[in-house]
């Protein structure tokens, strides 16, 4: 059976140095091949210290059971700050449960019902842009997941003038490694300027403009009754039910950013893997076309 694909992990010990370009290069292969290993791993540095947990029940705790006794840590913020500003990715406590209560009903279960038709024409429409021969699959997948969230949130594709132009600066922004910078490695006071890269900050003032005009182009459409039901209206619409106030449209790009950051590298990262794997093994190609087959009869004997 073949091991999952991942970068090498790191074998020994390393100086302040080798720790710096490997988190500059690749974090996974700067990580002690030790913490793919443990339940939980205490992962230590000159600068600051991680708990990595990959045991599904001590994840599941922390995320879904007990997520206000584990604040999220300012050194990640401290990176992605610029774009994400106070989006639910990066707050804590009272204003973290506020926005949870408002987005959380555009994703519950029922809504996917309404969202797959636009999952499905982004599919359709990768799959016409794949050719035969040696395909570089990192991008194709990237802007695929990039048009399910453009579809699904703003039913808009991403051929569209504003959703290319997003996704375009999308890919800047993750070039400019705006994790790695000072405050990303150093426990500094709120006052010391961060030094950001200057690429990351550039890309993220222009994809919060771009996603501001998506935003208020929105919040016209709702107030003139033309607005499509899809989940920016959604969330748009939603009163948090303990004050009854719904985001105004700046905390809605908030939103939107992270949207956008944290569903379609993680997704694209995921598509471009599981293809790589199927076209290594055809033979796994055949097992899930019998599948997905199987599944379609069975659709169809229901519907």
């Amino acid at each position: 059976m073949m091991k999952p694909v991942k970068p090498k992990s790191r074998q020994g010990r390393t100086g302040v140095l080798g720790l710096a370009r490997g988190f500059r290069s690749d974090i996974l292969s700067a990580l002690p091949d030790k913490l793919y290993r443990a339940w939980m791993a205490e992962f230590k540095t000159p600068f600051f210290k991680s708990i990595v947990a990959n045991d599904p029940a001590l994840v599941k705790l922390v995320l879904k059971q007990r997520p206000l006794d584990f604040p999220k840590s300012d050194y990640l913020g401290n990176g992605l700050r610029p774009l994400l500003r106070d989006s639910v990715f990066l707050t804590n406590g009272a204003a973290w449960q506020r926005q949870r209560r408002i987005i959380d009903p555009a994703f519950e279960g029922g809504r996917l019902r309404q969202s797959y038709p636009q999952m499905y024409d982004a599919a359709q429409g990768l799959v016409a842009r794949i050719t035969t021969g040696p395909q570089e699959f990192e991008e194709r997948a990237s802007a695929y997941a990039a048009d399910v969230i453009f579809r699904t949130l703003f039913s808009v594709p991403i051929d569209s003038d504003i959703a290319r132009d997003i996704f375009q600066e999308f890919r800047k922004h993750q070039a400019a490694q705006p994790i790695v910078n000072l405050g990303g490695v150093l426990r500094l006071p709120r006052w010391v300027p961060r030094f950001y890269r200057p690429a990351a900050v550039t890309s993220a003032r222009r994809i919060r403009a771009l996603i501001a005009k998506l935003t208020r182009e929105r919040a016209r459409a709702i107030a003139d009754g033309t607005a499509p039901q899809d989940l920016a209206t959604k969330i748009m619409t939603t009163p948090d039910p303990e004050t009854g106030k719904c985001f105004d449209w700046d905390e809605m790009v908030d939103q939107v950013a992270i949207f956008f950051l944290a569903g379609h590298e993680t997704s694209a990262s995921a598509l471009a893997w599981a293809l790589y794997l199927l076209a290594a093994h055809p033979e796994w190609q055949d097992q899930i076309y019998y599948e997905s087959q199987m599944l379609s009869d069975d659709c169809s004997s229901l519907s």
